[in-house]
């Protein structure tokens, strides 16, 4: 099994090559270039540096969101572009998932946070059991404090993600001691972390064409309410 992995849902951008159980090549960039410079270069010299063509692939896994919606989307035409053009699947993988798999096998509740500006998180709610990633809270777009009061009784739960530096007060103020957060390696979303769970959700035959791949977004860009409250004001 082949497969190219990327993620620019967020501030980092990365691609991996995985095969048949090993990471043959691996990219993460984290400097506030633009995704849209980077992504296409780096899927290049993944690819290059693996020894593997576009064609050999069986698939091609992308962070489908929740985050940057600008980011999303250079991710989704990358991917779709080259998925129709070497007729291969997409295999779309929770943003978030992304950084709690990084966290394997932590026992702990894991809580991925992304700063969704406005006081708010996207974020979920994850558990390890064994090897496997469940799903203990699906994605949400939620303002922190109702998220962090949803965390009850004395559970210790892990916090990853961009959102950490953001909101890392408010957290150990309402949780103490019950708060742990991963290390700058493990914090953001990694390619070779997303190879590795796709091939899991390939194997299970979580796939789609890449026509009908669509990202994540959980709410409205910012473009997109400010017209609605335009044309709400017009009326």
């Amino acid at each position: 099994m082949k497969i190219l992995a990327i993620d620019s849902s967020g501030l980092t951008a990365t691609a991996a090559v995985y095969a048949d159980g090993v990471i043959l090549a691996d990219f993460c960039i984290n400097n506030k270039k633009t995704h849209s410079q980077v992504l296409l270069p780096m899927v290049s010299q993944v690819l290059a540096e693996s020894g593997i063509l576009p064609k050999e692939l069986d698939a091609v896994a992308v962070g489908e969101g929740p985050g940057s919606f600008t980011g999303l989307r250079i991710g989704a035409a990358t991917v779709k572009g080259l998925c129709l053009s070497i007729k291969k699947p997409v295999i779309p993988v929770s943003s978030l998932a992304l950084i709690a798999y990084n966290l394997m096998p932590c026992d702990m509740l894991i809580s991925p946070i992304m700063d969704a500006r406005r006081n708010q998180v996207y974020t979920a709610a994850y558990r390890f059991n064994d090897s496997e990633l469940n799903t203990i809270h699906a994605p949400v777009a939620i303002g922190i404090d109702e998220w962090l009061d949803s965390f009850c009784g004395e559970e210790k739960v892990m916090f990853a993600g961009d959102g950490v530096p953001v909101f890392k007060n408010v957290i150990c103020e309402k949780m103490g001691n019950r708060a742990y957060f991963a290390p700058p390696h493990l914090n953001l979303q990694n390619a070779a972390s997303a190879a590795v769970y796709a091939a899991k959700l390939y194997e299970e035959g979580k796939y789609v064409d890449a026509a009908e791949f669509r990202p994540v977004y959980l709410r409205m860009s910012q473009a997109e309410r400010e017209r609605l409250e335009r044309n709400r004001d017009g009326k």
